[in-house]
């Protein structure tokens, strides 16, 4: 194991200690979350020692944390007591090799995280913005209290010790077949159409990989394409406090082809949404990050099958647009003027890496 995390609480009895921070949902399962804490007992008195790792949605700033008016909502939340021992976990080979890193009085701890919990989902702050970002997140934390979550005992700072942990998940192993998309529009003083056709190599890229686009015009109409453009849009669905969907083009570029009356186009256009090209849109999902540490683009949400969609907090979802601007001809010019659109989706998310 390259890295063991640790936090250490502000009395020093407690150190919590993590093999990896990075926990994947496999749709059918999750991997199983193992750690340990080790204690120094000589200032707990007659306090218990808890593990609790809890998902959350928060907004709000820490700020406002401190008057009470930060929205944090614990989606699901579990605890196990651990001094005196009453939690003992069958041990595993992360739970061997930390109680060897960690040494003496050492408590082993495991969690199963249930599958139809959200990912870990972060929204890009505004330039202005403190705290703690927007979003959904994991968090273990170890605490010194008389009780497992008394609403009447207040916990100490300095009796805590916690890590933000993240659930993610990895593009499938077998890539579907691209999607296709066709229209043909009709216009008021034009007797035939013009048809747009777009199609996809595949129906799953990963991020910052080029994506290839087929597009192909007919265009039979007495009218001039005059230029067309291609959008990536995300769609952001906060499931969970209310019914706020909203929708932030990731990637927008214009091409001036002109596709004259009676004539054709057929080209393949590649396109790479990023973050470094959206890093001031405030509100952008990103993949839920740990600390400052780089991230991306939130990865596509992948459902089970006949999942209860209220409890996953933020579903993330993207669709590329690829519209034509028709001109209008004759004495009415821009007054007839027209768009063509069709629609394609799209699902971004990382490889899962090698073992």
């Amino acid at each position: 194991m390259a890295k063991v995390f640790k936090k250490t609480s502000g009395n020093g009895g407690l150190t919590l200690y993590l093999g990896k921070r990075d926990y994947v949902d496999h749709i059918a399962s999750v991997d199983q979350v193992d750690g340990v804490v080790k204690l120094d007992t000589k200032d707990f008195g007659e306090r218990k020692v808890f593990v609790q790792l809890a998902c959350a949605f928060r907004y709000g700033s820490d700020d406002l944390d401190v008057m009470g008016l930060c929205f944090r909502k614990d989606i699901w939340i579990q605890h196990v007591q651990i001094y005196p021992e009453s939690h003992k976990p069958t041990l595993s080979p992360m739970h061997d090799t930390l109680l060897k890193k960690a040494g003496d009085n050492t408590y082993p701890f495991s969690f199963e995280i249930p599958k139809d919990l959200p990912c870990s989902v972060s929204l890009q702050p505004g330039p202005d913005d403190k705290g703690k970002a927007c979003g959904v997140d994991f968090e273990i934390k170890t605490y010194l209290a008389m009780d497992k979550c008394s609403p009447d005992e207040k916990i100490d700072k300095k009796d805590t010790a916690r890590l933000i942990i993240r659930k993610i998940q990895y593009a499938p192993s077998q890539v579907g077949a691209g999607p296709k998309a066709e229209i043909c529009k009709s216009f008021m003083m034009s007797d035939k159409p013009v048809h747009l056709e777009a199609a996809m190599e595949k129906d799953l890229y990963f991020h910052g990989e080029a994506i290839p686009i087929k597009i192909k015009i007919n265009n039979e109409s007495n009218k001039t394409v005059k230029k067309f453009k291609i959008t990536v849009d995300q769609t952001t669905d906060i499931v969970l406090y209310s019914a706020d969907k909203y929708t932030k083009a990731v990637y927008t570029q214009e091409f001036g082809e002109t596709v004259e009356p009676s004539s054709t186009y057929e080209n393949t256009l590649s396109i790479t949404p990023v973050l470094a090209d959206n890093k001031e849109k405030r509100g952008l999902a990103l993949d839920g990050r740990l600390k400052d540490e780089d991230t991306n683009l939130a990865s596509t949400t992948v459902l089970r099958q006949g999942l209860e969609k209220d409890v996953l907090g933020i579903l993330v979802s993207y669709k590329i647009k690829i519209n034509l601007m028709v001109a209008g001809g004759g004495l009415l010019g821009g007054l007839t003027s027209s768009d063509v659109t069709v629609e394609l989706p799209l699902l971004l998310m990382h490889p899962k890496p090698t073992e």
